[in-house]
């Protein structure tokens, strides 16, 4: 049998309701920041979010604060899943791993091979990432012509996906380090996990409290902030018991679902997807970087996840979930090339302060999750109906 959408727990259907409509608003305000930078309000649009508030531009407050935030639920979520959720048990959570893991090494090997020795090879991480919010966008818009297991699968690896995405950003895209900030930002977070792990404090206070101390720090370190937030989560009481008791982790999940989907998400997009369209827009698409990151994103993510899930599931190290076949991963696998806001996210640490090579990979990033979406799309709606199980 395969995975009933009824079956499905009470936190997953809060997360893929939330993912799918954030899906739909970021496609809008997408929309808006291209059409707007493009008019002749494009400079007054730009220059908003490069205006100066407390020491940072808004655009900064937006990526180093308010993603701080995004990643906190991306931890918030990737903890429930690994201790109730599809990677509980490692027979679960192998088949998404391998997914994951070829999903980020085809692209990145694809971008080097185009890219090596040359100034774009600070973008191996950009077509990396999977965007959950539009690639659950999608299969809302499939509703019942794909199985539930499906959306748990694509969960799973994007989940994991991101996680890879994190490490990279901490390994290759810090910036002037700070021995003793860092030093000072794992000792709170010691302090929250001795708090969580020995006290049992349940009250959410002094973990938010210390969380903003640790972001502080994280900001000075020169390890990027958002950091922060994922190690935040880790350290905050779970319980996989009941999910209406509502452990500190689940409430704080409940919490910010709704401000992350329908403010975090949508300011980053306006913040961030402005990009000018000039006369030499086709140039900057012709560059090895923008064609690392294009067949990155919709070449490499669908070949590495349908070759390391078909060797995980050929040395028997795994199996599919019942309901799924083979489309249904090549699927997942083109949906996984919707790389939008981790990509565009990483773009600004790779390409920090030359804004044309920004432009260029953000023009690619949207082009190519554009066209990985429909294909996604397409693919699904014509092979992706529920199969009896392999």
């Amino acid at each position: 049998m395969g995975i009933d959408q009824r079956t499905l727990s009470k936190s997953f259907n809060r997360f893929f309701d939330s993912e799918k409509s954030s899906g739909v608003l970021l496609m809008i305000c997408t929309a808006f920041a291209l059409l707007i930078t493009n008019s002749p309000f494009g400079a007054a649009y730009l220059g908003l979010w490069h205006w100066n508030a407390g020491g940072l531009s808004l655009v900064h407050w937006i990526n180093d604060l308010l993603m701080a935030i995004f990643f906190l639920l991306i931890g918030l979520e990737l903890e429930r899943e690994l201790y109730s959720g599809e990677l509980s048990s490692l027979k679960s959570a192998l088949l998404p791993m391998f997914a994951a893991v070829g999903g980020m090494i085809a692209p990145a090997l694809i971008h080097f091979a185009l890219n090596a020795g040359t100034p774009g090879r600070a973008g191996i991480g950009i077509p990396m990432a999977t965007d959950i919010a539009f690639a659950l966008a999608v299969l809302a818009m499939l509703g019942r012509r794909v199985p539930p297991a499906l959306k748990v699968f694509v969960v799973a690896f994007a989940v994991m996906d991101d996680l890879g995405a994190i490490v990279i950003i901490a390994a290759v895209y810090s910036a002037k380090f700070s021995l003793a900030y860092l030093v000072g930002a794992i000792a709170v977070w010691l302090l929250l996990v001795a708090l969580s792990r020995l006290f049992r404090v349940m009250a959410l206070a002094p973990y938010l409290v210390g969380g903003v101390v640790m972001w502080f720090m994280m900001l000075n370190s020169g390890v990027h902030a958002t950091i922060a937030g994922v190690a935040l989560a880790f350290a905050i009481p779970y319980s996989a018991r009941d999910e209406d008791t509502a452990s500190p982790s689940h409430r704080l999940e409940q919490i910010l679902h709704k401000p992350v989907a329908f403010l975090v998400l949508p300011l980053f997009a306006l913040a961030n997807t402005g990009v000018v369209i000039g006369d030499d827009w086709m140039r900057g698409l012709a560059s090895t970087n923008s064609a690392g990151i294009a067949a990155g994103l919709l070449l490499g993510k669908p070949l590495g996840v349908l070759l390391l899930s078909f060797l995980a599931v050929a040395t028997g190290l795994c199996r599919l979930p019942a309901g799924l076949s083979w489309r249904h991963v090549v699927g997942a696998g083109i949906l996984g090339g919707i790389g939008f806001t981790m990509s565009i996210f990483i773009t600004n640490l790779a390409f920090a302060g030359n804004a044309e090579a920004t432009n260029a990979s953000k023009m690619a990033i949207l082009l190519a999750s554009l066209t990985a979406g429909s294909i996604g799309f397409l693919w699904l709606r014509l092979l992706g109906r529920p199969s009896g199980g392999m």
